[in-house]
């Protein structure tokens, strides 16, 4: 199973009648407030002892979104599932209007620029 669809049956699991249309909600169903996750994100990254890399590269929590679409995409490449069905669905969770906006990830991490090579290393190479 991969990670989109558990992540929904999570969500549905834990508040299966929402009052908010946010795919994030609280535990009464309503939409979180941007300044308290914020808060508790650097209450745990604190807590966790995720330390900065320089002073003003400390973690954000952007580097989980990107963290989650990188590993969703390199999952999907290498099960070797049809990754250009699957990219609004992904685009959907990461509230891109279009796919196209989500090909960023693609760019941005080498391991997964190899991982595409490799697939399409056969198509290049032509017949033999």
């Amino acid at each position: 199973m991969d990670a989109l669809r558990s992540y929904s049956e999570l969500r549905e699991q834990l508040c299966p009648r929402p009052r908010s249309e946010a795919f994030f909600v609280s535990s009464v169903g309503t939409r979180l407030f941007a300044t308290t996750v914020h808060n508790v994100f650097r209450r745990l990254v604190r807590i966790v002892g995720l330390a900065p890399r320089a002073p003003h590269c400390r973690p954000r929590m952007h580097d989980l979104r990107h963290s989650f679409a990188v590993r969703t995409l390199l999952d999907w490449h290498a099960a070797g599932v049809d990754v250009q069905a699957r990219l609004p669905s992904l685009s959907t969770y990461l509230g891109h209007a279009c796919p196209a906006t989500t090909y960023y990830y693609l760019h941005s991490a080498p391991e997964l620029l190899m991982l595409v090579a490799q697939r399409l290393e056969p198509a290049l190479e032509g017949p033999r």
